[in-house]
């Protein structure tokens, strides 16, 4: 092939532009990452087992040499990518009007390193299992000119509030390591059912992940589970339900929701693990969806040093089910 044929790529171009040998240039961004975690991004839709099989060929080369599947890469590096013929990919999601109008509207901080969002209940984080489009492709298409936009952690589809995403690799990283050492305080709004005890302020049970037959992941409380532990304090009190404050201590997947189960006053709206009377008794006061708000967060940003506060205000379709309460 001569050079005329060869073609320089960023990490985000699509799969059908590596039709031809390429190179990409390893920006600050994508420094520090194993090469194989790289080529599984940056090649979306191909198949683990044919990367690995390229790997072991020789047919990626970093700096013109061969390297391993483990190998860290430098910024400065020089990836080739040999021909690698995939299916076109579908058009990219459109984002609609009215989304635009909410993301336009709903950034709760930004800078050079950081976006917060306060995340709609009823959109996903990301797309897949039968979604085109979540926060992160939203966003994507809305700022195109971040090189680099990835999760920082994770909300579920139902629940609405605080979220943040990384414009750097190294903020990225930071803020993970900062959620694993509970260095993040993460505070949630919840409404729970029937009156929760005033001495019930920990909930201290390790959870374990599980899948069911359908594909659906479930959560529960096992002992050979992780650690998991969940503070509550009481809001505000209903006659039949529970308004309450909510700091994470660990970030396990439903946490919140299965320690809420777990005591016997599952979360109002919770199809999963919630209580179907009292679900339908609250669909009467106007609750449509599952009652959970990620209402703040409080850390120290990885570039300045500065502490990073923001509150993102319970939604109006909550409100106005506790105003009916």
């Amino acid at each position: 092939m001569s050079e005329s044929q060869k073609s320089s790529q960023t990490p985000s171009e699509t799969l059908s532009s590596f039709s031809k040998v390429s190179f990409i240039d390893i920006g600050p961004e994508q420094a520090g990452q194993r090469l194989d975690n790289f080529l599984i991004k940056t090649l979306k839709g191909v198949p683990k087992s044919r990367i690995y099989r390229l790997l072991r060929k020789g047919e990626v080369r970093v700096n013109k040499g061969r390297v391993k599947a483990e190998s860290r890469l430098k910024e400065g590096d020089i990836v080739r990518l040999p021909p690698i013929r995939v299916a076109e990919r579908g058009a990219a999601p459109v984002v609609g009007r009215q989304l635009k109008h909410y993301i336009a509207n709903n950034i709760l901080f930004e800078d050079e390193g950081l976006f917060i969002l306060n995340k709609p209940s009823g959109l996903a984080v990301h797309g897949g299992s039968g979604l085109s489009l979540g926060v992160i492709e939203a966003l994507r298409a809305e700022y195109p000119q971040y090189r680099y936009l990835e999760l920082v952690h994770r909300l579920d589809r139902d629940t609405s509030g605080c979220l943040i995403l990384a414009k750097k690799r190294a903020v990225l990283l930071e803020l993970q390591n900062s959620l694993r050492y509970n260095r993040i305080d993460k505070r949630y709004i919840a409404l729970a059912k029937g009156r929760w005890p005033k001495g019930k302020n920990t909930i201290n049970a390790p959870l374990l992940k599980n899948t069911v037959e359908s594909g659906e992941r479930v959560v529960r409380v096992d002992a050979a589970g992780k650690a998991s532990v969940t503070h509550f304090k009481i809001k505000q009190q209903f006659p039949a339900a529970t308004l309450l404050d909510i700091k994470l201590e660990t970030g396990r997947t439903h946490q919140i929701r299965v320690h809420c189960q777990f005591a016997g006053q599952p979360l109002a709206g919770d199809s999963k693990y919630g209580d179907e009377h009292f679900n339908e008794s609250l669909k009467e006061a106007g609750l449509r969806r599952l009652f959970l708000h990620a209402a703040s967060l409080r850390f120290k940003h990885p570039l300045s040093g500065d502490w990073v506060e923001v509150e993102a205000p319970l939604p109006d379709d909550l409100n106005k089910v506790l105003k009916k309460l």
